[in-house]
């Protein structure tokens, strides 16, 4: 039992170890490519853990040799157009100019309930406002609505709209995030102003996000 707990632990390193290797990817971002890569290592990582007569070195030697191959892939594929197409497709336009086209769908064995699912999830329900689709090479779908289908804008509406910069989060779980204070230009002298404005102790911050301009938002402990 102590055997198959350290395989187990070791295997589960190994696995992270090559997952961070291959890069952030959801599932249904993955390239043909990383998702064999991705399925393959699932199932060689198990084995060493349900035969202990297997070696250890048979679950991670092929494990990062499948990885190593993913990353020397993605780096070929950077340099050369033509492998990166052969190796993971190209975008294809379902919808164009407000016209489908039926036989690219036959081409990706595409059925109209695969469209429709795809354009609800990026929330478009109705397909005559859709300018053009683009199936992505993960599978996903990309969506431009006709001109009098989208939101408006503030341009449109002849408004000015100032620029505000994004939020970013500088205490989690109550724990000070110095390096993000630096990179907005703060420090803990205003952190702790900033918090004895709101009458809190830095104990009693869940989490807490602020801009370049020291706009905040903070959720206290406990709150609902």
């Amino acid at each position: 039992m102590l055997i198959v707990f350290i395989r187990s632990v070791v295997l589960y390193f190994v696995v992270i170890l090559s997952v961070r290797l291959m890069g952030k990817r959801q599932i249904g971002q993955l390239q043909p490519s990383e998702l064999v890569v991705t399925i393959l290592v699932s199932n060689i990582a198990t084995l060493p853990v349900e035969d202990i007569s297997i070696p250890m070195s048979m679950g991670i030697v092929p494990v990062l040799t499948l990885v190593s191959l993913d990353v020397i892939m993605s780096a070929v594929t950077l340099k050369s157009i033509r492998i990166r197409r052969a190796v993971s497709g190209t975008p294809k336009i379902i919808i164009e100019n407000g016209s489908l086209k039926p036989e690219l769908l036959q081409q990706l064995r595409f059925t109209a309930d695969d469209l429709l699912e795809g354009l609800r999830s990026q929330g478009v329900f109705d397909l005559s406002q859709v300018e053009q689709a683009v199936v992505e090479t993960t599978g996903s779908i990309s969506v431009c609505l006709k001109k009098g289908s989208e939101p408006p804008t503030a341009d449109d509406l002849g408004l000015k709209a100032e620029t505000d910069p994004p939020p970013v989060l500088v205490m989690d779980s109550g724990r000070v995030l110095s390096s993000a204070l630096k990179e907005l230009g703060f420090d803990e002298i205003w952190l702790d102003r900033t918090l004895s404005k709101q009458k809190l102790r830095r104990d009693e911050v869940f989490m807490m996000t602020a801009n370049r301009k020291g706009k905040i938002f903070l959720v206290r402990r406990g709150s609902r």
